[in-house]
Order: C-alpha cells, then sequence, then structure tokens
C-alpha cells in the first residue's frame, strides 16, 4: 500500500473563490452531515479571512455562524481550520495585538483546530506573532509560504522562510499557491526540502486551478511528500476556485497514493445542496468567468479568492469608463478590452511596488493600483495619480518587508507627498485598541457575548459590525438582492459587441428541464438543474446604477467637494480619526473622508477651503463619479 495522503475540504474558500458571499448558517448547517458522511475528509476549512465580514454585510452574526458550523465536524473527529492575515487578524488593515490575541482565543473557544497564518508580504515577524498566539490559545499553529513565482521568490526563498517559521514555533506549514501560479517541479523540490529537513513537519497543499497548473502540482507535492491536499467540490471546483475531490482521488489513486473512498450518495447530496444554495441567492454573485479555467492569468498571478470581486470591479469601472466616455463622444471599452489592460499593468506594476505575494490584502492592492492607472489614463492622466492609503502602508512598509526593491519613481513621489518608509516591526505602528471597544460595547449596552466573541467581532471589523448591530447591512444586501432578483434576465456574461443590448443577447431559457436523474454506481439521484443562475447574475451586475438623488441646490457662491471614483464613502476609516461635520471650517487639502473602492480607502481631500454648509452624502452610501459629497462656502 503507499503512502496515505489525506484530504481537506475547503468549502469556505470555494465560495470565496466563485463569488461575493458564502451560504447562511442554516444553509451551512444542513450540508454539514453530508460533507461529514462523505467520509473522505480529515480536514474542513469553516472559517476566517472575509468570510465572517460577508456574514456581517448580510446581516447574519458570524459568531453563531462559526460555532454551528464547527460543531457536526468537531462531533465527527474532522479537524476544523481557519485562514488568518496574520497581522491583518480577519480583514484587509492591519490589527492591534490585543484584538489579535483574543480573536484566537475566541476562534478556538468555538470549535476551529487550527489556524493557517499567512502574511501577505511573507514577513516572518508578522506570522511569528500568530504562530505564539495561536499556540497560546490551544490550536494548532500551521504557518503558511504565501507562493508566488517571480524573479525574488525562488525555491531558496521559500526554503529558508518555512526553515524560520519552524524554528519559531509552527506546528505545520501549508503551501499555499493561491493564484495557481506555482510550477509544479518548483513546488516539489519546495516540499522535498521541507520534509528532508523536518521529516515531523506535517506539510498541506493548497492551490487554485485558474490557470491550470494544479492537477500536476497536486501529483508533484504529493511525490515529494505532501500528507494533506486541499480540495473542493462540484458545482463550484475548477474555474478559480479548487481542483474537485473525485479528480484528486483518482489520480493519486492511480500513482499508487493510499487515499479515502468517497461516499458517493453523500457527494452527490451535497453536490445538489450547493446548487440549492446557488439558487436560492448565492449565484447572483458569481460571475460566469469564474467557472473557467483561464490561462490568461499566469501573466498576472492573481489569485482565485480575488477573481469573483476581480470581475464584479472590472464591470463596474468598465461601466464607469464607458460613461465618461459617452460624455465626451468617445468610443466605448469592451470588458475583454479592459481585462487585458488591467493584466498588462498587474505585470507593470508589480515590480515597482516590490514584488510582494498576489494574496490578500495585497493582491487586491496591486491590481487596485494597476486598475487606478489604467482608468486615469484612458482618461488622459498620469499614471500613479490614484494611490490608495492602504497602497501607500504596503510601500512604505507600514505592513511588513516587501520582497523585493520599490522603483525610484515611486520612491520620488513617496518624498514629493512627504511620505516616509519604515523599516521597524509592523505591530509597533498599531497600539492596543480593546478598552476602547469595550467602553464603546458598554455605552451601547451591547452583550460581550460567549467568551468575548461579540466584543471581539467589533474590534476586528468596526464599521461592519456597528452597521449589523444598527440592522442598516441586512436592510442594503436584501435590497440589493432583491434588485438582482427584479432585473433577473438570461445574459450570459461576457463581452458584448458594442451597441448591442444585453437583451439581445439573452438566450431563451423556456422548455429545457429544471432536474435530471442521475445513476452513479448503480444509484439513482435527482439533480436540480440550473439554466439561468450565472446568467442571470450576469445580467442583474451588468445593469448600470441608479445616479444617487440630487444634492439640494446650493448658495449661489458655494463650492461643491465631489467624488473622483465609486465606491462607498465614509467620513473616517478608524476611531482614532475625528469626522468632520457641517459648520467646521476646512483648507484645501484637507482630509473630508474615504471612498471605499474595491477593498480600499481612498484619501479623498478638498479642493477649495470654506466653511462645510453640507455633508451631501451618509456613511456608507453608495457614491459615483462626480457624486456632491461635501459642499463649502
Amino acid at each position: 500500500m503507499g503512502k496515505d495522503i489525506r484530504f481537506s475540504l475547503v468549502y469556505r474558500d470555494m465560495w470565496q473563490s466563485a463569488g461575493k458571499y458564502v451560504p447562511r448558517v442554516d444553509q451551512l448547517v444542513k450540508i454539514a452531515p453530508e460533507i461529514v458522511d462523505m467520509g473522505c475528509f480529515a480536514r474542513v476549512e469553516t472559517n476566517g479571512g472575509g468570510f465572517e465580514q460577508i456574514n456581517l454585510l448580510f446581516g447574519e452574526n458570524p459568531n453563531k455562524s462559526v460555532r454551528e458550523w464547527t460543531t457536526p465536524f468537531n462531533e465527527a473527529g474532522i479537524q476544523t481550520h481557519m485562514l488568518d492575515r496574520s497581522l491583518n487578524g480577519l480583514r484587509m488593515n492591519p490589527v492591534p495585538a490585543d484584538v489579535r490575541k483574543l480573536f484566537y482565543k475566541v476562534k478556538k473557544a468555538q470549535g476551529t483546530d487550527i489556524a493557517r497564518s499567512f502574511c501577505g508580504l511573507n514577513d516572518p515577524r508578522n506570522i511569528s506573532a500568530s504562530i505564539q498566539y495561536a499556540k497560546d490559545a490551544g490550536m494548532i499553529s500551521q504557518a503558511t509560504l504565501s507562493l508566488t513565482y517571480s524573479p525574488v521568490h525562488t525555491v531558496e526563498y521559500y526554503c529558508d522562510l518555512a526553515d524560520e517559521l519552524i524554528a519559531n514555533g509552527a506546528d505545520e506549514i501549508c503551501l499555499k499557491d493561491m493564484a495557481g501560479i506555482g510550477r509544479p517541479v518548483w513546488l516539489g523540490k519546495i516540499v522535498k526540502y521541507i520534509k528532508e529537513k523536518h521529516p515531523n513537519t506535517l506539510v498541506q497543499y493548497h492551490g487554485q486551478t485558474g490557470p491550470g497548473f494544479t492537477p500536476a502540482s497536486i501529483l508533484e507535492v504529493a511525490k515529494a511528500g505532501c500528507e494533506i491536499i486541499d480540495v473542493g467540490m462540484e458545482p463550484l471546483s475548477w474555474g478559480t476556485g479548487h481542483a474537485d475531490i473525485l479528480m484528486v482521488k483518482e489520480m493519486l489513486k492511480d500513482a499508487g497514493f493510499s487515499v479515502p473512498d468517497v461516499n458517493m450518495k453523500a457527494y452527490m447530496n451535497a453536490r445538489a445542496l450547493t446548487q440549492e444554495f446557488m439558487d436560492d441567492f448565492l449565484g447572483y454573485y458569481i460571475p460566469q468567468r469564474n467557472r473557467q479555467l483561464n490561462s490568461l492569468l499566469i501573466a498576472p498571478g492573481l489569485p482565485g479568492g480575488m477573481m469573483g470581486s476581480l470581475m464584479n470591479d472590472l464591470k463596474d469601472n468598465q461601466e464607469s469608463l464607458n460613461k465618461w466616455f459617452r460624455k465626451r463622444n468617445k468610443p466605448e471599452i469592451t470588458q475583454d478590452e479592459l481585462m487585458i489592460k488591467l493584466f498588462d499593468e498587474v505585470a507593470y506594476v508589480w515590480p515597482k511596488v516590490g514584488y510582494p505575494p498576489l494574496v490578500t490584502p495585497f493582491s487586491q492592492y496591486v491590481k487596485n493600483l494597476a486598475l487606478f492607472n489604467v482608468t486615469q489614463m484612458e482618461k488622459g492622466k498620469e499614471r500613479w495619480s490614484m494611490i490608495a492609503d492602504n497602497i501607500w502602508d504596503m510601500i512604505l512598509g507600514k505592513s511588513g518587508k516587501l520582497p523585493g526593491e520599490v522603483a525610484p519613481e515611486i520612491k520620488k513621489l513617496a518624498q514629493e507627498q512627504g511620505r516616509e518608509f519604515f523599516t521597524g516591526n509592523p505591530q509597533d505602528e498599531y497600539p492596543d485598541k480593546l478598552d476602547e471597544f469595550r467602553k464603546e460595547m458598554k455605552d451601547n449596552n451591547w452583550d460581550f457575548g460567549q467568551d468575548d466573541e461579540e466584543l471581539f467581532e467589533l474590534a476586528m471589523h468596526p464599521e461592519q459590525y456597528r452597521m449589523y448591530k444598527s440592522g442598516e447591512a441586512k436592510k442594503a444586501f436584501e435590497a440589493d438582492l432583491e434588485k438582482k432578483k427584479a432585473e433577473g434576465g438570461g445574459l450570459i456574461e461576457g463581452n458584448q459587441p458594442k451597441g448591442v443590448a444585453a437583451d439581445a443577447q439573452a438566450p431563451a431559457f423556456s422548455g429545457q428541464p429544471s432536474t435530471m436523474n442521475i445513476n452513479v454506481n448503480g444509484e439513482s439521484f435527482k439533480v436540480s438543474v440550473s439554466y439561468g443562475d450565472d446568467a442571470g447574475q450576469a445580467a442583474a451586475e451588468a445593469a448600470p446604477t441608479p445616479a444617487s438623488a440630487p444634492v439640494a441646490a446650493a448658495p449661489a457662491d458655494a463650492h461643491e467637494i465631489t467624488a473622483p471614483l465609486e465606491g462607498k464613502f465614509y467620513l473616517t476609516k478608524n476611531t482614532s480619526e475625528t469626522a468632520i461635520k457641517v459648520g467646521d471650517q476646512i483648507n484645501e487639502g484637507d482630509l473630508i473622508g474615504y471612498i471605499e473602492a474595491m477593498k480600499t480607502f481612498n484619501a479623498i481631500r478638498a479642493d477649495k477651503g470654506g466653511k462645510i454648509i453640507e455633508i451631501a452624502k451618509n456613511v456608507g452610501e453608495d457614491v459615483e463619479e462626480d457624486d456632491v459629497l461635501v459642499v463649502v462656502g
């Protein structure tokens, strides 16, 4: 019998890699027994990363979700693991140390066994702190190598990083091939080194399938000694997701490895339930292109976990650009044209900002910077004319040490803007905050929750938690979903010819079966067939967002400060800032607020001073380019 290979189902990541949302807790609890009954999983990824923010965005308590989702796996003896972003915890920006420490205590109490900690810059200082915090909370610490392929990311680079993380207490190592661009032989060499030098350290491989290397990579890492492989399952495997358990099992079995059997009845039941969740509401947020392999992703190296948001961002920016072009009687741009420009710009930008591994949040930062550059240059403006504060923090070293050198032109721009590079420990820049959040909980008479889990949620996701508690998050989500359902349609997402109306492209779906009977190993299964979920999603997303309500007429001598881009408007981005208010006197260049676009906060500054007469947008409100934000006079 060959070497044992075990499997881990990345059920949360399957959804995040496909689109915007993950299932509700009632749906997770419904499918959990089928996953257990499949009998082939040693581990299940149950939470982490964007999972909890997404819960908050559709008005669901993340702590309830994690507790109820982990329970059936805990009871079945299946290990649970979460993904965390080290210095950034579960969010896009750095987290104070006291909040990070509470994070692991809460997750352990909620039933999570293993902390898969990664740093988007592979800075061992950030990961090593997470190793210690996880172990102090009684969790297994799985330190992560965020894999990418560049002149500075060599086999030796990753072998040295693994040595340092293991020396700092990591129990396990995960190879996180988040974009699926790790070359198979190259990955095998890294695993072989780790297993030869650290034979008692378990190695787990996580690879997303976007560019198509992943099956070969799985085979190579298994031959080199990897013990656990992350897998997905239909109907969400492949594309920007993960290889399907059935294929991986057969491939490894044929190669002589000992792999667990799959209970096909349970597999088909879980498959049908996953499709049911897509049909319920999740399919409205899954772009069709994310269901396809695409070797164009090799060059930009963008990860599957962000491709759902990328396609939505691309669509939004295409609409915004075309609106701008139409006003000026210029030819419009197709989504494919914009996508190729974006991929080319990512390849240009990435080395200029020091080759950060393209994983959350830095994949978003590089992609956002490239997309901002493209849209600004299409409008005749200069490259680098819009760099969000979060992106500057990465460039300046406030999130950790970059693997490569920042280009001279970026250094010069930083100097011109009075920005200084930081070489200290990133955690030192973010002082403890829990006492402030405790006070806020008490002032609002909010329950701290079991094991202080509600306190943790506020501290980790302040803005999202406040919107959840107010009920605004749920209302906004339900309104958005109703809008998508009402717009419906059957448009297959893709590149539409210029001048062709969307509805002219919609195929007819009438008269086609909604279910089929499929025979598997002698058993008959009734399977739902959806012809329009991805298509309807595309049609809904393709529709332009209505313009915001006009601002009331201002005095004749008033000046309107307008939005330079689309996104959500916020007056502050953290509790240390003081929001502007009507009656304040501001000067040209003063900060008036932020527009959150593509997961980054873009500082908006006054282009003229004066007394604030009106703040025209509510906190968290969607704004379009050129919308009035503040009126001064």
